[in-house]
């Protein structure tokens, strides 16, 4: 099996929206994840760099359930820099590292958009690797093709 690498992205978070938990204190373990689990809407932004270079913003649905897996749902644009849109959606799971204010990712992400120069994105899903670091509140992710 072979993978193109076609574009990482890297997003700082802008903003966080609870419903009654700390994200902080619960994805740095300071704080235990609520028995019924917890969500949080995380707006992010920022550079989309490789085959598809441009900007991107978004929101994903972050869930933590009781048992500390962290259940990803990013919905969100990408504004190539001609001027393109694609709507990007990605479903996945976050690890964190032991010790670390890291939390590894892994996403399974769909891409769409009638662009003609960007059709090539619409026919297979992509996947992503990745991590966020907790202690810069800042997203890397590698997205291939295969």
């Amino acid at each position: 099996m072979s993978y193109e690498k076609i574009f990482e992205y890297d997003l700082d978070i802008t903003g966080v929206t609870d419903y009654g938990a700390d994200m902080e204190a619960i994805l740095t373990g300071r704080e235990s994840v609520p028995l019924q689990g917890a969500q949080f809407d995380v707006s992010l932004a920022g550079p989309v760099k490789g085959r598809v270079t441009g900007a991107m913003r978004g929101v994903d649905y972050l869930r933590v359930r009781p048992d500390g897996r962290r259940e990803l749902e990013l919905r969100g644009t990408i504004e190539t820099d001609d001027g393109s849109r694609i709507a990007f959606s990605a479903e996945g799971a976050g690890s964190p590292r032991d010790g670390e204010p890291i939390v590894d990712l892994a996403v399974k992400i769909d891409l769409l958009t009638a662009a003609a120069a960007y059709s090539w994105v619409n026919a297979k899903p992509a996947w992503g690797s990745g991590y966020l670091n907790l202690a810069t509140n800042k997203i890397h992710v590698d997205v291939y093709l295969h």
